[in-house]
């Protein structure tokens, strides 16, 4: 049982990249309650990548950077199963760094543990 998770988890690569988002499909139901609208579709590599189902989500906070002992929302993190069979983990990041046009979506890594395509 162990090595069949061990197999499992070694499919998982990192690609901490950025994703172009294709904003006409963000879902924008949850925007209301302070989450980013969710994007069905992201342009990556050159490749549209179409998201068939959230698996799960998260947020990562961190302490206020003003001195204040309030803690504030960094990152929301998905993990979401794609239409070519891979799994993804990709992130909003709430804050650009210092002002600059940053990309807030993020790719942060690819499970193709039961997908199509092996090329990352």
């Amino acid at each position: 049982m162990i090595k069949e998770r061990d197999e499992i988890a070694m499919s998982e690569q990192l690609i901490s990249e950025a994703l172009t988002p294709v904003v006409a499909t963000s879902d924008t139901s949850r925007m209301a309650l302070g989450e980013p609208g969710l994007p069905k579709e992201f342009l990556w590599r050159g490749e549209t990548i179409r998201i068939t189902s959230v698996l799960r989500t998260w947020r990562e906070t961190g302490k206020c950077h003003h001195g204040s002992p309030e803690l504030y929302v960094r990152k929301h993190w998905y993990e979401v199963a794609t239409d070519t069979g891979r799994t993804m983990k990709i992130y909003f990041d709430r804050q650009s760094r210092k002002g600059r046009k940053d990309p807030r979506w993020w790719l942060f890594s690819v499970n193709e543990t039961g997908g199509s395509n092996n090329d990352i």
